[in-house]
């Protein structure tokens, strides 16, 4: 499928989610069409020196949706297909996790159209610097407070906040979250969206009253994130039948050991040819029979054209947008619940605020009080959609959009519109 398809797609699957659940809360049209609008959009040059002397110049974006409940947050991707339609759904999606979890943010997204594994660690320093440089008038502690996402990491965000305190005058940690522990970071951060997802499927699991011990999980995109939820849920004594990565997955209905899959994977950069497996597609471990499927690569995974084919009992999205709404209905009308993204895959979010606060009152937590607090604001949010989505008759993804939305609009209304 071209990509051009694939990110229209993203943006108009978030714009369908939103559109479906203004017709169930009888939102009225000028709310309606300020959820659907942006309070900002930045396009910047990013020109930098590169190594052998010649000048490049880069194009980045930053996307500000909406702040009726607290500033901005929102990660910054380096991708060499990114587009503006890509963030925009991203952003729009960041708005209604925070108000999900009751996280006092607004949504924002961010990015460079780049390929940053060609760039050297010095051009990806300089980039990354005037990338900040060209955004700081928009971004702040009580702004915007960025973090990484694809292709970025605490290192990115390290320039960031540097690049960013020495224009300021002064250190400023808080500007950034997801940065190095030794310079404000927080503990958990690493693991937490990982961690998150696993909540969320414990959750889940007791809602529908099944038990761990043999529970079959296929996991598509082993990385930081599906590889957290793996060693986790391998733990607590489920079996992880299948899992992924870009090049491919193996599959063993006996089940993967997570360990040896890790050094694997470290020793040949790939699953291929993982002993005692079977090597498959990433499309085809989607339809593999399992308890629990966890989508955690990337988005428009699960379409119409695959959705009757799915034969999971439990789909949790680790991924951002990995459902399409066609594939949603089809899935509904299968009876297969789909634990939707904003609630899934907030452990990251959540842990940002964490990091964001401490920052702010120069006072960190153990990692213990850091999963702890992760742990209760994800079992509150998921009883509140369960129960929303019991109460209503209808699928979590729409239960959980109903509360996120009616949180922002409660601020909307309860701010008025200025002047």
């Amino acid at each position: 499928m071209p990509e051009k398809t694939k990110i229209t797609s993203a943006w108009q699957t978030a714009l369908t989610q939103l559109d479906n659940v203004a017709k169930i809360m009888m939102l009225t049209e000028d709310v309606h069409q300020l959820l659907r609008n942006f309070e900002r959009i930045l396009t910047v040059s990013i020109p930098i020196r590169m190594d052998n002397g010649s000048l490049r110049v880069f194009n980045g974006f930053r996307v500000q949706h909406n702040s009726a409940r607290g500033p901005y947050k929102g990660g910054v991707r380096y991708h060499p297909e990114l587009t503006l339609d890509d963030l925009k759904a991203l952003a729009m999606e960041m708005t209604w996790k925070c108000s999900l979890v009751g996280v006092p943010f607004g949504g924002a997204k961010g990015g460079i159209i780049c390929n940053s594994k060609t760039l050297s660690k010095g051009e990806l320093e300089r980039l990354t610097r005037r990338y900040t440089y060209a955004i700081m008038p928009i971004i702040g502690i009580g702004k915007d407070i960025p973090a990484p996402d694809v292709n970025t990491n605490e290192q990115i965000m390290a320039w960031m906040m540097d690049t960013y305190s020495m224009n300021n005058g002064y250190c400023t940690p808080g500007i950034v979250t997801g940065k190095p522990v030794n310079i404000g970071g927080s503990l958990g951060r690493t693991d937490a969206t990982g961690l998150g997802i696993t909540f969320t499927i414990a959750n889940a699991i007791k809602s529908k009253k099944m038990n761990f011990k043999g529970l079959k999980v296929v996991i598509q995109g082993y990385g930081n994130v599906g590889s957290t939820v793996g060693k986790l849920l391998s733990e607590m004594g489920c079996k992880i039948v299948a899992v992924s990565s870009s090049k491919g997955g193996v599959y063993n209905p006996k089940g993967l050991n997570h360990n040896a899959l890790m050094k694997y994977y470290k020793e040949h950069g790939s699953f291929e040819n993982f002993p005692n497996a079977e090597s498959i597609t990433n499309a085809s471990l989607l339809e593999l029979p399992c308890d629990v499927l966890v989508p955690a690569a990337m988005g428009n995974q699960v379409t119409k054209e695959n959705a009757d084919k799915i034969r999971a009992r439990l789909i949790v999205e680790g991924a951002n947008g990995p459902i399409t709404p066609e594939a949603d209905q089809i899935l509904k009308e299968r009876k297969i619940p789909v634990i939707p993204d904003i609630l899934a895959n907030a452990g990251g979010v959540i842990v940002s605020y964490f990091e964001w606060v401490q920052d702010v009152q120069c006072y960190f937590w153990c990692e213990h009080e850091v999963n702890a607090k992760l742990n209760n604001i994800l079992d509150r949010s998921y009883e509140e959609v369960f129960q929303l989505s019991q109460e209503k008759k209808t699928n979590l993804r729409t239960a959980a959009m109903i509360l996120a939305v009616k949180k922002v609009v409660d601020a909307i209304q309860v701010r008025g519109l200025y002047p």
